[in-house]
């Protein structure tokens, strides 16, 4: 049986964490530009690997959330699609997942 504490505090917490990266990258995107050109082009290569976490945060963070109010509505750790158990195992490997293993196919 899923202890929902402890996933709602697992959730949480790695909401928390990605919500810092965001802060982090717009921060760095916004303090570049360098007037030489070798370090600007360095600083780009950089921005588009700051920009790829940054993406990748957003993308995440609505999964958090809905996983979240599943929580508070006693739905989470069964499969939006077929309503059967979600494994603990695949929700140690991901929290936020609505669905089951059949039905993430």
């Amino acid at each position: 049986m899923t202890d929902l504490a402890a996933r709602k505090a697992q959730i949480t917490e790695r909401k928390l964490e990605l919500i810092a990266r965001m802060n982090y990258v717009d921060q760095e995107l916004s303090s570049h530009g360098s007037p030489d050109w070798e370090d600007n082009a360095i600083e780009h290569e950089e921005d588009e690997t700051l920009q790829a976490l940054g993406h990748a945060a957003q993308h995440e963070l609505p999964m958090l959330e809905a996983a979240l109010k599943r929580i508070e509505a006693a739905e989470y750790g069964f499969c939006a699609k077929c309503g059967a158990a979600i494994s603990e195992d695949r929700l140690d490997l991901l929290p936020a997942t609505p669905f089951c293993r059949n039905c993430a196919q």
